[in-house]
């Protein structure tokens, strides 16, 4: 027959209907006719009389009846609107395998003799006429191993009892003016396993008052595996109302109080009892709003995922109507009929055929526990009977059954798991007792997909149900490959029959394009059959599971309907027969291999496991070690089990797994009997034991690993590869379409014959200069830590202090050119002029940070050994830190008669120079900049004029720096960028500096902010430590700094001064925190400095933001960058460090073959300019230190240009805002 043109399946009519070939025996049973009271008939069809009395038969004929609604009310076809819209495509699929095979079209309503109406309106019709009718069992088991009926619900009380648990959810629940129930929102049903009647109860009640049911499972503890994810749902669901039983509700956790205390990452619920004597009646006058089936959500089923996450699965009520009548449809349910159901009522098949499908059935519900002890006192059926596998293995003792055709009136056997090795177990031991095999059918489900496939039931007995023997070892390939039953290594299957009436199959790959014989995932179209469903909250995973479109061969969709993944893993057999061997959760991909964490505990059974650990808590899982999947089993030990005994067993585990399914396991683990977490069913929480495992905290009692046999993707030695060098690794770069990862500062542009730049090559000749065109110009302010003036020094002031400092140098201190002085000073202008009278002298100074007076063990050595190491031939210090130095503290730490000689330069001389000196070659030594390293290494770099001359036109030209600005600074000016600011700047560009010495801070947090906002300065600079001071010292002060006035609006440019990689969390924490007083998020950057040149980067008063990037730090590990999205893990969030400065060039290379590097490729900072350091000075001269770090050039590339190495690693990032030049 030919498929190629799919039938039209939007409608209901029954002349493009296809036919479908019915069983025998389901058409051919007559239903009992129970809608009339007077006449019932026996099975022989006899009419017998009711035995119902003459006046309750008087009353309820006298009673006005109410008109029964036309049938459209319960089937209603609103929905073929719906299909004839078009969808828009949010996921195309790709199809797999053969063309979709529709079996079977779903009946229309008119068609349906004993189809199922609406769940409410069936129970408001059956309700006056089937007031007596017994419409659900609860077999329990008493004391004395006695089956008894402990609860027998009629129809009529279901009615009742559903009404005034309806009404009283809406109206008795708050109050009047705020209920806390309407209809729309959700509640939770907690009720027990063995209370099917108060469940059906309370769930019916929510659907008269058209509320969301969302059943869960009793909580048993507070701590509960996968309690947390179960409150979450709750909590995304807005879930406020918990309805329960009375026994449930009393055996719940409870405080000392007595109250139920909040369970582990629930929401807070109020527990409500729907037991009758607990409601009120409702008055004669309320009715529910019974209203036609449509796309409301009908209830909310939770789903647990692989990774422990729990979803909610909305099923609308257009979509609990269609699947009933498909289920009536497909199984041949008729009314009166008895079911036995061993399965969960409240979820899935069991919710399907034990609560939404029986109309007017006769429903029992067995308990494990009943077939536990007493199997034999099941009650025989005689209509259909859902069990699993765990209730066909408890049923196998019951062998001894009196009557050999105790099975025959079985119509057929409902089996939800499909294995073939349970359904032939069960009919082995029970086809002696009348059991048939064509009964036995089997089904998939799926949360998502509900109903799949079943068997239909058939009176052909020669038909043999259709199964398959597969090679294993294809299926991990995802090829379907039949092979011969001799082998271990083959899975055989059975089909769970055809799909439900009206549904579309298809096949969808998850890799790649489409190819034959593959294996998939299948999918279902129930949107032809009115089905609606969605994951409550998550858009996203609504559109890649239940809306996905798959594509043909050419390109186009298979039809217009969306279709559901289902999660099961098979494909579609000759017939259209649907063949199941797995799901998508317990896959694991491992190597490329595809295996199934059933199949592995299959094999695990098979390894004669009864004797060494339980048969159902074997935990198969996989986890990541090296980039790949690896396969854990888990088991609970047996108490009597030797560790020798465990041990052999676990051994031939190991290598059946390996000679069946040729993949190793990575660790096998045998734990103690009940530590294992459980759901609350009993079975294993499977992602709680994965956690556990992870965490190292699943305590096991032995353990048995073999990585060499599974991890074989071992990382290698990195190796050097001579072949490859940076010649190769730059043309490689320029073929990929990658630039060289250089970026260079503005051009320090022509200088012109007036520029101060060419007149005057030094510092000393441009503070001549000032001193003579500006004379009263002031320079430096210096703060007390009160925030007043403590001293200031104008152009000619600092000019004739600084003579007199070189007159006393040449005079008392008999120095000459190229001697080295070294200057102890506190933070203030004595620093300042100091040092310009070292070079109106022709000395070299070095900047030396004094003892601490309360700490002059630890801190004098170090001012000692930086005097040795720099060559001092003379000492200049304040007459104060004369006397610290010749004190009896000093003397302990270090002998007085060591230093060289000490000037005082309180008493200076009045006389002024002869001559001051000039440099005669700009290369000559300026100054010497020594600093000790994190890593307690003392290095000095030397500084010529040319290079201090350069170093401030770059920072004047960044910061545009000109006499009228005013800088705040708040630095140490001993070292790097921090003593270029306080020291050389003002002099070279003649902004005033407002200098804030940072130990003035620790009496005053607030003096360096209140110095910015006094003085209204735009640009300010600071160190990590003052930032760090301020925001712990004044983050309670903010609302009394902003009384005193204080504002931070006017501030331009905040820039933290350091030589390491910007601290982000500080940065932040401080623009947050004094963002109320003005201060805007963007002016606070940082800068970066470190030996060889003093200041790479700088933030500059124009220009982008800083940008913030987040790299993946396992990327870095591998010497690459790529970057991710916020919050991403293994993400590292990196700040960049300020802009460029003018005449500065930065290149990438590669620290062991110096070749450049590309962009976003991790390697050594080099930079080229102007004012990189000379040298490190030593006392050796250590020339190859010097020329590595100092002369370096490229291996391959721009080879005449001089480097320096920094010795950091980082990356250059090109954006939109800054272009090649910065």
């Amino acid at each position: 027959e030919n498929h190629s043109a799919p039938p039209d399946v939007t409608t209901y009519t029954s002349e493009h209907s296809i036919q479908v070939e019915r069983p025998q025996g389901s058409t051919a049973r007559v239903a009992p006719k129970y809608g009339n009271a007077e006449l019932m008939e026996t099975g022989d069809g006899v009419p017998v009389s009711s035995r119902v009395s003459a006046k309750i038969q008087q009353l309820v004929n006298t009673l006005k009846r109410p008109k029964r609604p036309p049938l459209r009310e319960f089937f209603v076809d609103d929905f073929e609107e719906l299909l004839e819209g078009k969808m828009t495509v949010f996921q195309k699929g790709r199809p797999d395998g053969a063309k979709p095979w529709l079996r079977e079209k779903a009946l229309a309503a008119a068609q349906l003799a004993s189809s199922p109406r609406p769940p409410a309106p069936a129970a408001q019709m059956w309700h006056p006429m089937g007031v007596f009718f017994p419409f659900n069992n609860l077999v329990k088991r008493k004391k004395n191993f006695k089956i008894n009926f402990t609860i027998f619900v009629l129809i009529g009380k279901l009615w009742t009892r559903s009404m005034k648990v309806a009404y009283n959810i809406l109206h008795k629940l708050g109050t009047k003016q705020e209920p806390m129930v309407r209809p729309g929102d959700r509640v939770t049903l907690v009720f027990p396993n063995n209370d099917p009647a108060a469940f059906m109860v309370a769930f019916y009640g929510c659907l008269l008052a058209e509320v969301v049911p969302v059943p869960i499972e009793v909580p048993l503890t507070r701590k509960d595996a996968g309690s947390q994810q179960i409150g979450f749902l709750l909590g995304s669901c807005g879930v406020t109302v918990a309805l329960t039983s009375d026994a449930c509700h009393k055996g719940l956790p409870k405080s000392p109080t007595g109250e139920i205390p909040q369970f582990k990452g629930w929401p807070k619920l109020l527990w409500f009892v729907t037991e009758s004597k607990h409601l009120s009646k409702p008055p004669r006058d309320w009715f529910p709003h019974i209203k036609d089936a449509n796309n409301d959500t009908a209830y909310i089923e939770y789903k647990t995922c692989k990774d422990g996450s729990v979803l909610g699965v909305t099923v609308t009520r257009i979509a609990l109507l269609t699947h009933c009548q498909a289920l009536t449809q497909a199984c041949g349910y008729t009314e009166a009929e008895t079911i036995v159901n061993v399965l969960d009522f409240k979820k899935d098949v069991g919710l399907w055929h034990g609560i939404l499908t029986v109309s007017m059935f006769f429903f029992i519900l067995c308990e494990y526990q009943v077939l536990k002890g007493h199997c034999l006192g099941v009650p025989r059926c005689t209509g259909p009977a859902c069990y699993d596998s765990q209730g066909c293995h408890i049923l196998f003792p019951c062998t001894s059954l009196r009557k050999s055709d105790y099975f025959s009136p079985l119509i057929f056997f409902f089996f939800t798991s499909g294995s073939i090795s349970s359904c032939d177990a069960f009919l082995n031991v029970f086809q002696s007792k009348g059991l048939r095999q064509e009964v036995i059918c089997p089904c998939a489900s799926s949360p998502e997909a509900l109903t799949v496939a079943i068997r239909r039931p058939t009176d052909d007995s020669n038909q043999p149900p259709g199964r398959g023997v597969l090679s294993m070892h294809g299926l991990t390939y995802g090829v379907i490959r039949v092979d011969s039953e001799e082998k271990l290594s083959v899975l055989t299957v059975q089909d769970v029959g055809l799909v439900m009436p009206g549904a579309l199959p298809c096949k969808t790959s998850w890799f790649g394009n489409p190819k034959v014989s593959l294996l998939t995932s299948v999918a279902v179209s129930t949107r032809v059959s009115g089905v609606m469903i969605s994951v409550y909250g998550i858009k996203d995973l609504c559109f890649s599971v239940l809306q996905v479109f798959p594509m043909t061969s050419s390109g186009g969709p298979i039809t217009e309907y969306p279709f559901i993944r289902t999660g099961l893993l098979g494909f579609i057999g000759p017939g259209g027969l649907v063949f199941v061997i797995g799901k998508m959760d317990g896959l694991m991909v491992v190597s490329g291999r595809r295996h199934n964490a059933d199949d592995i505990v299959a094999t695990a059974l098979a390894v004669e496991p009864m004797k060494f650990v339980y048969r159902g808590r074997i935990a198969v899982f996989s986890v990541s070690v090296l980039h790949d999947e690896r396969i854990v089993i888990v088991a609970e030990q047996r108490p009597d089990s030797t560790e020798e005994d465990s041990f052999q067993w676990m051994s031939r585990v190991l290598q059946a797994i390996d000679s069946i399914h040729q993949v190793g396991v990575y660790c096998l683990a045998l734990v103690p009997a009940n530590t294992l977490p459980k759901t609350p069913l009993g079975g294993i929480h499977l992602s709680e034991t994965k956690q556990l495992f992870l965490e190292g905290s699943l305590h096991p009692c032995n353990v048995l690993m073999c990585p060499h046999t599974c991890v074989t993707n071992l990382p290698k030695p990195r190796q050097k590869q001579p072949e490859i060098g940076p010649a190769s690794v730059m043309v490689g770069n320029l073929v990929s379409g990658k630039r060289i990862a250089q970026a260079s500062g503005r051009d320090l542009g022509q200088i012109e014959d007036n520029d101060q730049a060419r007149k005057f090559l030094f510092l000393s000749e441009v503070l001549q200069w000032r001193a003579q065109t500006t004379p009263d110009h002031v320079l430096y302010t210096l703060l007390n830590c009160r925030g007043t003036i403590a001293n200031s020094l104008t152009c000619v002031q600092l000019h004739k202090r600084a003579e007199k400092i070189a007159v006393m140098l040449m005079e008392r201190g008999h120095l000459q050119d190229g001697d080295h002085v070294a200057l102890v000073y506190p933070p203030g202008i004595d620093l300042i002029a100091a040092f310009y009278g070292c070079l109106y002298a022709g000395c070299v100074p070095i900047t030396v940070r004094p003892p601490h007076p309360q700490n002059i063990a630890t801190t004098l050595p170090t001012v000692k050994m930086i005097v040795e190491v720099s060559r001092s031939a003379c000492l200049m210090t304040t007459q104060l830190i004369c006397k610290l130095l010749r004190s009896r503290e000093a003397a302990a730490a270090v002998d007085v008669r060591t230093w060289p000689p000490v000037l005082d330069t309180d008493d200076l001389p009045k006389k002024r120079p002869a001559q001051i000196y000039k440099p005669s070659n700009p290369e000559t030594l300026a100054y010497l900049d020594f600093s000790v390293s994190t890593t307690g290494m003392l290095a000095g770099v030397k500084m010529s004029h040319a290079a201090t001359s350069a170093f401030c036109r770059s920072i004047k030209l960044q910061c545009e720096l000109y006499p009228s600005r005013e800088v705040a600074i708040c630095l140490d000016p001993y070292c790097g960028l921090g003593f270029v600011l306080w020291c050389l700047c003002s002099v070279y560009s003649g902004h005033q500096s407002i200098l804030i010495p940072p130990s003035e801070l620790e009496t005053n947090p607030a003096l360096w902010l209140l110095a910015v906002s006094q003085y209204k300065v735009r640009d300010t600079f600071c160190s990590y430590s003052v930032m760090e001071l301020c925001t712990k010292g004044l983050g309670s002060q903010t609302e009394s700094l902003k009384a005193r006035g204080l504002d931070l609006s006017r501030v331009r440019t905040c820039v933290v001064v350091a030589e390491e990689r910007p601290r982000i969390a500080l940065t932040q924490s401080f623009s947050k925190l004094f963002k109320d007083l003005g201060l805007h998020p963007r002016a606070v950057s940082t800068s970066l400095g470190c030996r060889v040149n003093l200041a790479i980067c700088l933030q500059g008063t124009s220009g982008p933001d800083p940008t913030t990037v987040y790299v993946d730090m396992r990327a870095l590990r591998h010497d690459r960058v790529r970057l991710v999205e916020r919050g991403s893990p293994h993400s590292l969030p990196l700040m960049e460090s300020g802009k460029i400065l003018p005449g500065v060039r930065i290149i990438i290379a590669n620290p062991e073959t110096k070749g450049p590097l590309g962009d976003s490729h991790l390697g050594e900072i080099w930079v080229h300019s102007t004012h990189n350091a000379s040298g490190y000075f030593t006392i050796y001269g250590d020339e190859t230190l010097q020329s590595d770090h100092f002369n370096s050039r490229l291996s391959f590339g721009d080879t005449q240009t001089i480097w320096a190495r920094t010795g950091y690693l980082g990356f250059l990032r090109r954006t939109e805002l800054t272009d090649a030049n910065g």
